[in-house]
C-alpha cells in the first residue's frame, strides 16, 4: 500500500496481507537498478510475497507477482483513484488482524478501474461503502433506523441510516433519497465483493449516491487523504 526510500538502496513497504493485515516490510537493495525487487515494490502490485520475520519488521525474500496493474500507473486519473483506494485501505486496516475481505475488495476495485464500462466515480462510491461494511461502521438502509418501517424515503448521516416519512423530522439533516439510490446502497452492502462491480447508474442516481457517501465519509472518517485532494483538482 505504501513504498518509501530508506538508506541508500533499500525500500520500506507497507503491505496488506490476508493473513496478518497491514505489515511493514523492508526490501533490501530494491533501489539498485538490477535488483530483483525493482518491479515488485511498485504500487498496485498484487501477488505472493515470501518474507523473513524479524523482531520489529519483515524482510522481503522473494515475490511471485500475479498482477502489476500497469494500466493504472499509466493513466493519471486512474492512478489518483488507485492511490486513494490504497490510502483508504491503509487507514482502515490493522496490524496482525486477518484482512482477507479488505484485500479482496482492494484487488477487485483495482480491476474495476480498468473496466471502461464502469465510471470511476461509481467505483469510488462502491469501494468506500464496502470498506465501511467490512469495518463494521455502515449505514442502516434496509429499514427505518427509528421505527423499523420498510417504507424508506429519507437518509440521515447523523442518525446513521434511512428514515420513513413519519420519522424524518427526528433528524435535522435528513434528505430525500430516490428509490434507485436506496437500492444501490442496499446492493453494495449486501452483495459479496466478487459481485460488486456489475452495474452502472444513471447520472442522477450516481450524483445522489456520491453526495450521501461524501457526507457519510466526512462524518465518520477523521483523515484527509492527499490523493483525494489531487484527484479533486483533476476531475473537479
Amino acid at each position: 500500500m505504501k513504498a518509501s526510500d530508506v538508506s541508500e538502496y533499500d525500500k520500506r513497504l507497507v503491505i496488506l496481507t490476508k493473513e496478518r493485515g497491514k505489515i511493514v516490510v523492508f526490501a533490501r537493495g530494491a533501489r539498485r537498478p538490477k535488483s530483483q525487487f525493482v518491479s515488485v515494490t511498485r504500487l498496485f502490485t498484487f501477488g505472493e510475497f515470501t518474507l523473513y520475520e524479524g523482531r520489529d519488521a519483515y524482510t522481503l525474500v522473494k515475490a511471485e507477482i500475479e498482477n502489476y496493474f500497469t494500466e493504472i500507473s499509466n493513466d493519471v486519473e486512474a492512478m489518483c483513484y488507485g492511490c486513494y483506494f490504497l490510502e483508504f485501505a491503509d487507514y482502515l486496516s490493522k496490524e496482525n488482524i486477518e484482512s482477507t475481505e479488505l484485500l479482496k475488495l482492494v484487488y477487485q476495485t483495482l480491476r474495476a478501474l480498468l473496466n471502461a464500462k464502469i465510471p470511476n466515480r461509481l467505483v469510488k462510491c462502491i469501494f468506500e461503502l464496502k470498506c465501511m461494511v467490512i469495518n463494521g461502521e455502515y449505514p442502516q438502509v434496509f429499514e427505518c433506523i427509528c421505527c423499523n418501517s420498510k417504507e424508506l424515503k429519507y437518509f440521515s448521516v447523523i442518525k446513521g441510516g434511512t428514515l420513513c416519512a413519519d420519522c424524518m423530522a427526528k433528524a435535522n439533516d435528513s434528505i430525500p433519497v430516490l428509490t434507485s439510490t436506496l437500492y444501490a446502497l442496499q446492493y453494495i452492502i449486501a452483495r459479496p465483493v466478487e459481485k460488486l462491480y456489475t452495474f452502472v447508474l444513471k447520472d442522477e442516481i450516481l450524483m445522489e449516491l456520491e453526495f450521501i457517501m461524501r457526507r457519510y465519509i466526512n462524518r465518520f472518517v477523521d483523515r484527509e487523504f492527499k490523493s483525494l485532494g489531487i484527484l479533486k483538482s483533476l476531475v473537479g
